[in-house]
């Protein structure tokens, strides 16, 4: 089976094991368009929040049976509330970033 390997993959190899499961709550809906707070049984989930406490939160129904799933990235625009902390810290990542052209400079 391939395998990815990056620079850093060991800082982050078992970081999911420190993250706790969480429960997925329904909040939400749409029926023909129209949001409601009743569950519509149409199968699919929006969910709001950290990426890997999400996934997390889908494994006890889905494991096994999805074979890709989209994760819209954060960008940042500056026209959110918010800021995606993409801030590199640690060195090997950060020489790789310098020598591809990829680093940028930081907004205050």
């Amino acid at each position: 089976m391939p395998t990815l390997h990056w620079i850093g993959k060991d800082k982050v190899i078992n970081h999911h094991l420190d993250v706790p499961f969480k429960v997925l709550e329904h909040s939400y809906g749409f029926d023909n368009g129209t949001q409601t707070d009743q569950e519509t049984n149409s199968g699919n989930k929006i969910i709001h929040g950290d990426n890997l406490e999400a996934l997390k939160a889908l494994l006890p129904e889905y494991e096994g049976r999805i074979k890709c799933i989209y994760i819209d990235p954060p960008y940042n625009t500056g026209n959110e509330g918010w800021v995606y902390n993409d801030n590199v810290n640690d060195p090997k990542i950060k020489k790789v970033a310098r020598t591809s052209g990829r680093q940028r400079k930081r907004r205050p």
